[in-house]
C-alpha cells in the first residue's frame, strides 16, 4: 500500500495502526518525498496553509528540584544558564504585548520546578486576568505538576491551555527523570483536562529511546486526547547527563514529526524546541507536516530569529495565522 492511499484512508477515518506508525519511522529515505507529500494532504485537510506562530517566556529559571537527565534547568545540570525566580506581573504583561506584536496567536509562560508554589500560582492569575483584558492571545501555561484546583485557579484566571510534555514513553521514562513518575504527568493532563483547559502535551525525539518508545508516545497522546503535540528535537545541552547524545539525522527527526502528525491527524502538531539545530536546512519540510513552530526563541536557547521565520513560512507558499476571535 503506498503512503498516498494510506493518508486518503486516514482522511476517510481510518486511523493508523501501530506497526504502520512504525513503518513511517523505518522509512527508507528513497520513499521520503512521496511521504511528505502524503502527510501534508493531512496538514492542509486540517490547518490548510496557516501556521500558527507560539512564543515562550520563560517565567522562572534554573533551581529546578527535579533530575530529568535532558534538561539544562534541572537538579543534576551543570549548564551555565541564567537562574532567576518568577518574572513579576508587570514583566508576564509585557511578554504579552510583545507577543501579540510578533503576531502570535499563543504566548506560553513557563517556570522551571516540580509544581507551582502559591505565590507562584498568584502572579500567573493576576497576569492572565489583566492579559484578558487587553488582548485576545491565548494564554498558555506550564507550571509543573497540577491539582485539579490549581488547574482550576488557572482557568478562572483566564488561562485557555495547559502545556505538561509526558517526554517519552512510559517504558523508557525512568531512563531519564526518577523524582517524579510518568502517573503523576498523566494525573496532571487529567486535572487541567477535568477544568476545561486545553491539553498541549509532547516530547523530546532523540534520548536515546527506541523507534517503538516513539510510536508508543504518539499513541498514549491520542489515547489521552490532547489537543496540541510539540514535537521536541534533543538538542544536547552541555552540563547535563546526556550531553554526549548524539542527534539523530534531520530526516529521522521529520519522520518522526510525520509519525505524530498521521497517528493525531487533527492535533496542532508544533515543530518545537530543536527545529533549528537538528532540521537545519530541512527546516522547511518541517511546515508541510506541522501547523505551528516556536518563535524568538525557547527556554535556554535562542532561535533563528522572528523575522528569519517569516521568511521561511512565506518563501514557502505559507501565511502566519491570526488569532481567533
Amino acid at each position: 500500500m503506498s503512503w498516498q492511499k494510506r493518508t486518503e484512508e486516514i482522511l476517510q477515518g481510518r486511523e493508523l495502526a501501530r506497526e504502520e506508525a512504525l513503518a513511517v519511522l523505518q522509512s527508507g529515505n528513497q520513499e521520503w518525498p512521496e511521504l511528505l507529500q502524503a502527510v501534508f494532504q493531512v496538514r492542509k485537510q486540517f490547518y490548510g496553509m496557516d501556521v500558527n506562530l507560539h512564543v515562550i517566556n520563560n517565567a522562572k529559571s534554573g533551581a529546578c528540584s527535579e533530575n530529568c537527565a535532558f534538561c539544562s534547568q534541572s537538579a543534576v545540570s551543570e549548564s551555565p544558564i541564567a537562574h532567576y525566580k518568577i518574572k513579576t506581573v508587570e514583566e508576564l504583561i509585557a511578554g504579552a504585548r510583545e507577543a501579540v506584536r510578533l503576531g502570535a496567536v499563543k504566548y506560553c509562560t513557563v517556570i522551571s520546578g516540580r509544581a507551582p508554589s502559591e505565590k507562584e500560582l498568584d502572579i500567573f492569575c493576576e497576569a492572565f486576568q489583566l492579559i484578558k483584558q487587553e488582548t485576545k492571545i491565548h494564554l498558555c501555561v506550564s507550571p509543573g505538576l497540577l491539582t485539579r484546583d490549581q488547574a482550576r485557579q488557572l482557568k478562572q484566571a483566564g488561562a485557555d491551555r495547559i502545556n505538561h510534555n509526558l517526554e517519552t514513553s512510559r517504558r523508557f521514562f525512568p531512563s531519564i527523570c526518577t523524582t517524579h513518575t510518568y502517573d503523576a504527568r498523566i494525573e496532571t493532563i487529567q486535572n487541567a483536562k477535568a477544568e476545561g483547559l486545553e491539553i498541549c502535551c509532547g516530547g523530546l525525539v532523540g534520548l536515546g529511546e527506541t523507534l517503538e518508545d516513539r510510536v508508543e508516545l504518539a499513541f498514549t497522546l491520542k489515547e489521552l486526547g490532547v489537543h496540541s503535540i510539540p514535537v521536541n528535537f534533543f538538542n544536547p545541552r552541555e552540563g547535563t547527563p546526556l550531553a554526549k547524545i548524539q542527534p539523530i539525522a534531520a530526516l529521522d527527526a521529520l519522520r518522526a514529526l510525520a509519525m505524530f502528525r498521521l497517528v493525531n491527524p487533527s492535533c496542532d502538531i508544533r515543530a518545537a524546541g530543536g527545529r533549528e539545530a537538528n532540521l537545519r536546512g530541512l527546516q522547511v519540510q518541517a511546515l508541510y507536516i506541522a501547523n505551528s513552530i516556536f518563535t524568538q526563541g525557547y527556554l535556554t536557547t535562542p532561535g533563528q530569529g522572528h523575522s528569519v521565520d517569516l521568511t521561511l513560512i512565506a518563501d514557502a507558499g505559507f501565511r502566519v495565522a491570526a488569532i481567533e476571535s
